[in-house]
C-alpha cells in the first residue's frame, strides 16, 4: 500500500493549568492515505479537533511523531509550518473565519496570493463559481448568509488545490438544509481534485459518508472502521 499522506505515531498532548496537568492525547496512532475520506467522530472533550489541530501544525504534540505529504510536522518552526500550510493544506473551521473587510473574491484568493500563484483572482473567481457564488464574489461576509460564508470558505480551502482538507464541523452553525448543501459542495470538490479528506463531525449520516471512521475517547483512539458502504464494497470484492 502506498505510504499515508498523514501520519501520526505515539502522539500525546499534556496541557499545564491551574489544577494541574490534563492529558488531551494519550497516545494516538492514525494513518490516512491519499485520497481518502476519513470522519473522526466521539463526544465532545475526546480529543478529536485537537488531532485534527495537530494534524494542521497549529498545535504542537507533547510527544510523537506527524507527518504530512512526507514532511515532519514537529521539526519545523511556526514560519515553515505557515509555509506548510499554504501549499499543501486547506482548512474549513466551524464559523467560517473569513475577514469581514474582504469581499468574497478577496476572502477567496487570500491563500493564492500568499502563495505567489499566478492568476489567483481567476483561480479564486473559478472556485467561486464551482460553489455557486459567482454572483456573490463583490459582496462581503456581512452582505452573506451563514451557508454563503461558508461556500466561501469551502471555496478558499479548495482554490489553491492543496493535497489535504482539514474540516472541524462545517455543517455546525447552520440549520440542516444549508448543511446538506455544504456537504455536497464538500464531498463533490474533493471527489472532483482527488483531494484527502479529514473531517471533525458529531453526524453519524455525515461521517457514513466517509470512507473510513475513527472513534476517540478520553484522547485515545479506540478504533476504526471502514462506513458501511465502504464495508459492504469490500466484501462484495471479496465475495463475488
Amino acid at each position: 500500500m502506498d505510504t499515508p499522506i498523514i501520519t501520526l505515531s505515539d502522539v500525546y498532548l499534556s496541557l499545564v493549568g491551574g489544577s494541574g496537568e490534563v492529558n488531551i492525547l494519550r497516545g494516538v496512532d492514525l494513518a490516512v492515505h491519499a485520497g481518502e475520506t476519513l470522519a473522526i467522530v466521539g463526544p465532545s472533550g475526546s480529543g478529536k479537533t485537537t488531532t485534527l489541530m495537530i494534524m494542521a501544525g497549529l498545535e504542537r504534540p507533547s510527544s510523537g511523531a506527524v507527518h504530512v505529504a512526507g514532511m515532519d510536522l514537529t521539526a519545523m518552526n511556526e514560519d515553515a509550518l505557515a509555509r506548510f500550510r499554504r501549499t499543501h493544506m486547506g482548512i474549513v473551521f466551524q464559523s467560517f473565519h473569513l475577514v469581514p473587510t474582504m469581499t468574497a473574491l478577496e476572502n477567496t484568493s487570500l491563500p493564492l496570493e500568499f502563495a505567489h500563484v499566478s492568476h489567483a483572482r481567476e483561480r479564486a473567481m473559478d472556485a467561486l463559481a464551482t460553489v455557486g457564488l459567482a454572483d456573490r464574489a463583490h459582496h462581503y461576509p456581512s452582505q452573506l448568509s451563514g451557508g454563503e460564508q461558508q461556500r466561501v470558505a469551502l471555496a478558499r480551502a479548495f482554490a489553491p488545490a492543496p493535497k489535504v482538507i482539514l474540516a472541524d464541523e462545517p455543517t455546525g452553525n447552520l440549520d440542516t438544509e444549508t448543511g446538506a448543501r455544504i456537504v455536497e459542495h464538500l464531498f463533490s470538490m474533493q471527489q472532483q481534485h482527488g483531494t484527502t479528506l479529514v473531517l471533525i463531525t458529531h453526524d453519524s449520516t455525515l461521517a457514513a459518508r466517509c470512507h473510513r471512521q475513527a472513534h476517540m475517547q478520553n484522547g485515545r483512539l479506540l478504533h476504526e472502521a471502514l462506513s458501511d458502504h465502504m464495508a459492504a464494497s469490500a466484501d462484495a470484492r471479496m465475495h463475488p
